[in-house]
């Protein structure tokens, strides 16, 4: 009875919504061939296409889940097309879209899927609203936040009404990175996909420790992806300047040093390598991982299971990273 923790879909019905209405969201949508489409926002950024397992059917993802051994997904949508530079309003409104079109598709299988809501972060209070609309009316076991808004880290903004509408609600919320537009250094060689993206989760948990989101938010359980980055590798670093940097310049205000947040996170198990992933459990503890798939882009782990049989856990942990662990975190029945 495994559980995915790490999956996206984007419904169908949003896109159609946006071909019919695009304007009411400052979206319209661009066709593109073979057969595929991308979006292009009004304040200027136009995503790349839709990967075609994004959006296909319910069968098909089952089907495919079940070949490997997941019993259900928590979907959460498309980070690179949240659109956190869309104006208040539009920004609001797309991300309800987005929250109900993927509440229908869990209701429709409600035994395969449940749903992580999104929000329109620049406005932290009614992203907040969102979240508490979406768990309480339509579901959702949790939130989904990209790991930066408009270039600015997650620290750096004052999301504390956010933060706080998640502890009150008692669920997790998913740091999940964006990028939809390469870096100039990122463009080839898919550095995008394998450093940025990794990068980007690495700045979000650096700054959300260092501004003291987990000290005033003790009860802030949160999900960092791709096993969080870079940190559990670089926390000696982070260690190092908690003791010896000017804490004046430099901003920090985190009353311990960064390695005694790293069991207040959960991570997802997408590391593509056993000797890294048991390093992690090693570090955090199994009871802080969780499977991840990244089903629908190219760097998903297409067997996770055997993944952690490849890492050397024996049956009773991958019975805690596959199913207690997810099952405790997001309350599920």
């Amino acid at each position: 009875m495994a559980i995915d923790v790490h999956a996206h879909y984007f419904p169908p019905k949003a896109l159609q919504s946006l071909r019919k209405e695009g304007e009411r969201y400052g979206i319209s949508v661009l066709d593109r061939e073979p057969a595929c489409a991308c979006l292009h926002f009004e304040h200027g950024l136009t995503c790349r296409p839709f990967f075609p397992k994004l959006l296909e059917s319910l069968d098909v993802r089952v089907d495919r889940m079940h070949s490997c051994g997941i019993h259900r997904q928590i979907l959460s949508g498309w980070t690179d097309v949240f659109g956190y530079g869309l104006a208040t309003a539009k920004g609001h409104a797309w991300h309800r879209l987005m929250n109900e079109t993927l509440a229908e598709v869990a209701a429709s299988d409600p035994g395969h899927f449940s749903i992580l809501a999104s929000g329109h972060i620049p406005d932290p209070a009614g992203a907040a609203r969102e979240l508490e609309y979406s768990v309480r009316s339509l579901g959702a076991v949790g939130g989904v936040v990209a790991c930066n808004v408009e270039g600015t880290n997650l620290g750096e903004l004052d999301l504390d009404e956010y933060w706080a509408a998640a502890v009150e609600l008692d669920v997790p919320v998913f740091l999940h990175p964006a990028q939809p537009a390469p870096t100039p250094r990122v463009k080839k060689f898919a550095l995008n996909q394998v450093a940025q993206y990794t990068f980007d989760t690495t700045l979000a948990i650096g700054s959300l420790i260092w501004s003291g989101v987990l000290d005033r938010f003790p009860g802030l359980k949160l999900i960092a992806s791709h096993g969080g980055g870079s940190v559990p590798w670089l926390i000696g670093r982070f260690d190092c300047m908690h003791g010896r940097s000017d804490h004046a310049v430099t901003g920090i205000v985190a009353r311990d040093k960064p390695s005694s947040y790293l069991q207040r996170f959960y991570y997802d198990t997408i590391l593509h390598d056993g000797n890294a992933l048991r390093y992690l459990s090693e570090r955090v503890g199994v009871e802080r991982l969780v499977i991840g798939s990244d089903d629908s882009f190219p760097p998903a782990d297409l067997d996770p299971l055997a993944s952690l049989r490849n890492a050397g856990f024996d049956e009773r942990e991958i019975q805690m990273i596959g199913e207690d662990n997810p099952r405790r975190l997001f309350r599920l029945p």
